[in-house]
């Protein structure tokens, strides 16, 4: 059997307004809300180069269900470029860009196949290989209920049967919990692969059958950090072979610089602005949080003045750099001075404990020795095993406190 070549993509929010990003410069800003059209933009791009056999885009194409005019009109003439190189396009509209919204209507060139509110499918062919796409669109944006049941059984095993869902896995609390499916749910259908949307973050869930987010294409916001983008998938009944594409026009990320031993704020924020400046030569423009590691003498440095004044000084550092950079957010981290925290907090109650007399010690522990099973395991109480829990209650407290950092 021949094997087919396509694309699976999702997530593309196109329009997003980037909320949360502030202070940037006008001009800087207006490139990062531009940054969806030039994510789409290369992966139109790629398709036109490379003419896969067909692409799937599976939820939340636009950012809103109002769909902005400006990413219709975007999205049209990507659609027109894929017309133009004949290369068939299968949509499923998620959450984001529901059929309930209200919007002024593009029509769009006859290689889109727009999924509706019901579980259909589509049948085509590739070089004599049957194929059959399985989805369905959302008709609102909240679809709580499990969806997966109404998906048909693939019965044709000579077909490839790909299913398109835009939902997450039960129990993922990551995202918001629209139309909810197990893997189980999934293998039971006996598809050959399975392109899923709704989670921005890459992940492949399972190798038999492939079960794969692609995440988003374009970052936008900290919490959607690393490199974005689509797979490209060479698909059989037999084999498959995932090649991960980047899009992402701006990179969201994070740093850490180690800043001991500087004595002095020039060569602090120098330091801070080679580490950054090397950063984006590598990975291309970028929206950072940085974490900067001091010593006890760097640390009285750096508090001198506020994390809003340093911050404040490296962006101007930063100003006129050829490729877009922003440090969004400063963090020092100073471990002597966590290590004291700690040892504070645990010397005030070590402290406290050392203070109990006996009885306190035999109030604590009362309802462990009083207990008719655990009781007979427990030896006598004297004040030498009150010191030995002391102890190990303070080890306990440290453990604790490190699994917390």
């Amino acid at each position: 059997m021949s094997s087919i070549r396509f694309i699976h993509t999702a997530d593309l929010h196109l329009d997003s307004p980037f909320k949360g990003i502030t202070g940037l410069p006008a001009a800087r800003l207006n490139e990062l809300r531009n940054s969806t059209f030039a994510a789409f933009d290369r992966l139109i791009d790629y398709a036109v180069k490379t003419v896969p056999d067909f692409l799937v885009i599976v939820g939340d194409l636009y950012d809103g269900e109002d769909r902005s005019l400006r990413a219709q009109l975007k999205f049209q003439k990507g659609m027109e470029r894929l017309h133009e190189a004949a290369i068939p396009v299968f949509i499923t509209y998620g959450n984001h860009d529901h059929l309930g919204g209200s919007w002024t209507r593009f029509e769009l060139p006859p290689n889109v196949h727009e999924f509706t509110e019901e579980i259909g499918e589509v049948k085509l062919s590739v070089r004599g290989q049957e194929i059959v796409l399985h989805g369905f669109s959302y008709p609102q944006r909240h679809v709580r209920q499990e969806m997966i049941s109404g998906f048909p059984v693939a019965t044709d095993r000579e077909a490839i049967h790909i299913g398109l869902l835009h939902g997450s896995q039960a129990g993922n609390e990551s995202h918001a919990v629209y139309s909810p499916f197990t893997l189980g749910e999934l293998q039971s259908k006996r598809y050959d692969y399975w392109a899923l949307g709704h989670i921005h973050e890459r992940q492949q869930l399972s190798d038999s059958p492939p079960i794969i987010y692609p995440g988003n294409i374009q970052g936008r916001h900290r919490n959607e950090q690393g490199k974005k983008g689509f797979y490209e998938v060479e698909l059989s009944k037999t084999h498959t072979e995932l090649t991960f594409i980047s899009t992402n026009v701006i990179l969201f990320t994070s740093l850490n610089v180690s800043c001991a031993s500087i004595r002095h704020a020039n060569r602090l924020l120098e330091t801070c602005r080679e580490a950054i400046e090397t950063f984006v030569s590598e990975n291309g423009p970028s929206i950072i949080n940085l974490e900067i590691r001091l010593d006890a003498e760097t640390a009285t440095l750096y508090d001198e003045v506020s994390d809003e004044i340093w911050l404040e000084g490296l962006r101007e550092l930063l100003e006129g750099h050829e490729q877009f950079v922003w440090v969004q957010r400063l963090k020092a981290v100073n471990p002597s001075r966590e290590n004291q925290t700690d040892n504070m907090l645990i010397g005030a109650v070590t402290a406290q404990m050392t203070n109990w007399t006996t009885d306190e010690w035999a109030d604590v522990l009362g309802d462990l020795y009083t207990h008719i099973r655990a009781s007979r395991y427990l030896d006598t109480q004297t004040a030498e095993s009150f010191r030995s829990l002391q102890e190990r209650s303070e080890k306990l407290l440290l453990q604790e406190l490190a699994s917390l950092k």
